[in-house]
């Protein structure tokens, strides 16, 4: 069963299902440089659904974000050990970027997250990625630190978080 958690105009962002996880990939091919096997994807998708999203649009899917959760140490340094939601990826297709539903992913994904009683959440981000940092930013995500070399191409990403306590 779909469920619905969101409509923006003629887009629908849902939780995403076993059979998404093809047209997810595929998405992911065409706008990150950044990709993982099927079973990494089926096993985010057991592991939180509530964060697992996509924005469709006619029926085909144009954006998704997947997050899992964590125990470890705080990215706020005086929280000490807790439970955080991590986002993984996050992608909306070229001809739909700059339309809110970036946005709006990664807001449900926040809700979702919340659910499984994670006290805050991050994700990194490429440095040279200015629009996606400058969305994480205007949704509450702070950068926390610059991670030195992050991607296999070399590219240093910056750590963002966000504290739901605050």
């Amino acid at each position: 069963m779909q469920v619905i958690l969101r409509q923006i105009g003629n887009c629908i962002i849902r939780r995403c299902d076993p059979t998404d996880i093809i047209p997810v990939m595929e998405i992911n091919l065409k706008t990150l440089p950044e990709h993982y096997s099927d079973y990494f994807y089926e096993s985010l998708l057991d592991e939180l659904p509530e964060a697992f999203l996509i924005a469709e649009i006619s029926g085909k899917l144009i954006g998704y974000i997947m997050c899992k959760t964590e125990y470890g140490f705080s990215n706020f340094k005086k929280l000490g050990f807790v439970k955080k939601g991590h986002v993984v990826s996050v992608a909306v297709i070229d001809e739909h970027r700059g339309k809110g539903f970036g946005s709006e992913l990664v807001n449900e994904s926040l809700k979702g997250v919340k659910m499984r009683q994670c006290g805050e959440m991050y994700l990194e981000v490429r440095c040279s990625n200015n629009d996606a940092v400058r969305l994480y930013e205007k949704l509450g995500f702070s950068i926390n630190q610059r991670l030195k070399t992050y991607y296999r191409d070399g590219e240093d990403a910056y750590l963002m978080a966000i504290n739901f306590s605050d």
